[in-house]
């Protein structure tokens, strides 16, 4: 059997069983859906064609064995989550294609990279700082943290082998768990937050706006960014402590880039005039969606990205041709009274128990079950839904409900080196061995617990969010 075969079979064998066995205390109807629902996204995770033509598959499949009529089956693309995601891909590509994202990162070196623990800063603050507008932590990490810190590293003949533990390991290790904690602190910065956003306003009907998310991970997001590199540095201390040669190579750069161009002026008055729509959504009528297509056009008018350009962004619309099925089958689960009944039974222990106990044990399953992904999206959509209804069965308060579950959405991907996108960037150049890699994600998704159920609990609660 070769290995795409192989691949085939984990993905049709389940399905199909299940399709032709409906499950005890199903309708044939739930239990065909169940079923298809399950084959997307199994092969999202063990991918034997491309994401986006597993969910189309599954689309189609839906409508071929008269699951659902094809109006029903096309109505993800009419949700206002997917072209939040497009805008906020099209919102990553000028970020790039100007250079204002690597602009932002060597300013903040240029004036804070005195040793190798305020650079390790340096590069945690521009991902931060960069977050609200690259919803993709693949993007963001690999596609401007990583180059940076990989640059860096060079520049203190820094390589992977001997002289990885000069500095390079200690980037790698900082810019990796800074990417997905900052994926975690705004609804904008990981491509599933959106996602869990819907979810957690179809079940546990509350609005997780920008404002309200931005605000719950303000105080935990900001906390772990503060301890992760100082952590990090005493676990994994880099050779080399002086860093003032980083600085130098921040200001060459910047020379060489010269001063703002009229792209990035324009592009920069653009992302904070979107920002601020974003920020100010209780105050008036546009849907953040509307906010951020804004923008695009503004884009687009003001000539800072071509309409070719936008065309071309392959990702962006594979987003969307792969995201909106999902996001109709994750819907359809969820009305037909499905994800209901699986939470019920999965996790019907835990119903009795004290909400902050049950809460408590609902995020560490969801936690440390993303040993078993390789996408933060696939287990979204597989799983939140499930979970939060079961976080509402303990009386938990609907925010607590689906809040911490929504950020761990993102700190889940610390634990391994295939759990996101991003983390093939980082672990790939053989700065940090495997084994090195998951004891310090082990430690981390420890650390996260504490920070994010502790202090963000209290933080929450003061800040009036439930």
């Amino acid at each position: 059997m070769s290995h795409k075969t192989g691949r085939w079979a984990v993905v049709l064998i389940p399905s199909l069983l299940l399709y032709l066995i409906p499950l005890p205390g199903f309708s044939p109807f739930q239990s065909h859906l169940i079923a298809i629902f399950l084959g997307a996204i199994i092969a999202l995770v063990a991918q034997p064609i491309a994401m986006g033509a597993s969910v189309i598959l599954a689309m189609t499949l839906l409508v071929l064995t008269n699951t659902l009529s094809a109006p029903r089956a096309l109505a993800g693309f009419a949700n206002p989550v997917v072209w939040m995601i497009f805008s906020a891909f099209i919102f990553a590509r000028a970020m790039m294609l100007t250079g204002l994202g690597q602009r932002i990162a060597f300013l903040l070196i240029r004036g804070f990279g005195h040793s190798s623990l305020t650079l390790a800063y340096c590069v945690a603050a521009t991902n931060l700082i960069i977050a609200p507008f690259v919803p993709s932590d693949t993007g963001r990490g690999g596609g401007i943290i990583y180059p940076i810190a990989r640059s860096l590293a060079s520049a203190f003949d820094s390589e992977p082998g001997p002289t990885g533990n000069r500095l390079g390991a200690f980037l790698m290790l900082v810019g990796f768990h800074s990417t997905y904690t900052t994926s975690a602190m705004f609804l904008t910065s990981m491509v599933a937050n959106p996602l869990a956003a819907g979810f957690a306003h179809s079940i546990a009907h509350i609005d997780l706006t920008w404002g309200v998310w931005a605000l719950a991970g303000s105080v935990p997001g900001v906390l772990a960014l503060t301890i992760i590199p100082w952590l990090l540095y005493r676990l994994h201390p880099p050779q080399i402590r002086d860093t003032e040669a980083a600085r130098s190579l921040a200001r060459l750069e910047l020379e060489k880039m010269g001063p703002l161009s009229r792209n990035e002026r324009w592009l920069a008055a653009i992302l904070g005039a979107v920002m601020l729509g974003w920020v100010t959504t209780p105050w008036h009528p546009v849907p953040n969606t509307f906010v951020a297509l804004g923008g695009l056009c503004a884009m687009v008018i003001l000539e800072v990205l071509s309409w070719d350009t936008l065309i071309e962004e392959r990702r962006a619309w594979d987003a969307v041709m792969w995201f909106a099925p999902l996001l109709m089958m994750a819907d359809e689960l969820a009305k037909s009274g499905v994800v209901t009944m699986l939470s019920k039974s999965a996790f019907g222990r835990i119903e009795g128990w004290p909400w902050l106990l049950g809460m408590t044990a609902l995020v560490a399953i969801y936690l440390y079950v993303h040993y078993g992904f390789a996408s933060m999206t696939a287990q979204t959509t597989a799983l939140y839904s499930g979970f939060v209804t079961a976080a509402v069965a303990t009386g938990a308060p609907p925010f607590v409900a689906a809040m911490p579950l929504a950020f761990f959405t993102s700190l889940n991907a610390g634990l391994t080196h295939y759990g996101t996108g991003s983390a093939p960037v980082f672990f790939g150049p053989g700065f940090v061995s495997q084994g090195l890699w998951w004891r310090l994600g082990f430690l981390m998704s420890l650390l996260n617990l504490a920070i994010w159920l502790g202090i963000g609990l209290a933080w929450w609660k003061v800040a009036g969010l439930y």
